[in-house]
């Protein structure tokens, strides 16, 4: 095992084309009344517990208050976004599905998952995609915690547990589309790999200073590259 492989999954693996934020808004309204702004506020990048407390805040509910009645928002936002995505085609962003597989047959990887979603709801992603959530050895979600920069050491900790091998450096590989990804791990010093299949630009991505960049990860053979090389 030489590589960690983290994949983040909205913008980077697929697109669910608004109906997970659909059924966000409407978990945070059928519980609070309100979903916070309209405008102006992007989820890219950010965990759902942060998302949850950003919009209810900028509508002016306490953070007790929120975090007392997140477990009724998960509730009602994994059945809907189940419904949402029932019979739905959630289309995987270019090069996924091959980089994926190659990854997961090879003895130098483990891949895993480094998201926002809950866990729940990164699984019903997955799913709506084709892909199998278990072919993904070890993750870490939102539900593990709201702040992003804790998420790669809790991915860590849990591939040495089931692997008995300790990742650092520059092999744990993070692949996201945000800022939020580049940045997140840069405590551990791990290695990143941008993708502009997201909201985000090269351009704006560049400006992070990600150890790769890529327009998409079309070109399976220069990707492989990038994160073993």
């Amino acid at each position: 095992m030489q590589r960690l492989v983290l994949f983040d999954i909205d913008g980077t693996i697929l697109s669910t084309a608004g109906h997970a934020g659909a059924a966000f808004r409407h978990a945070l309204e059928s519980v609070f009344g309100t979903s916070g702004p309209r405008e102006g506020y992007s989820f890219a990048g950010k965990t759902d517990p942060q998302i949850a407390h950003d919009l209810l805040a900028l509508a002016g509910r306490e953070r007790p208050e929120v975090e007392a009645r997140l477990h009724d928002v998960w509730a009602i936002y994994l059945a809907s976004l189940a419904e949402r995505l029932k019979g739905t085609e959630v289309p995987l962003l270019p090069g996924v599905r091959p980089l994926v597989e190659r990854l997961n047959r090879s003895p130098d990887a483990v891949l895993g998952l480094l998201t926002g979603n809950v866990v729940e709801g990164a699984r019903l992603k997955l799913g709506a995609a084709g892909l199998d959530f278990d072919d993904f050895a070890v993750g870490a979600f939102g539900s593990d915690h709201a702040d992003r920069r804790e998420l790669p050491e809790v991915a860590i900790r849990r591939a040495e547990e089931r692997f008995g091998h300790r990742f650092a450096g520059k092999s744990v590989v993070v692949i996201g589309d945000t800022p939020f990804d580049i940045a997140c791990g840069e405590h551990l010093g791990v290695r990143t790999i941008a993708v502009a299949t997201g909201t985000y630009s090269m351009e704006e991505l560049e400006r992070c200073r990600p150890d790769h960049l890529f327009a998409s990860l079309a070109d399976t053979d220069a990707v492989w590259s990038a994160i073993f090389g």
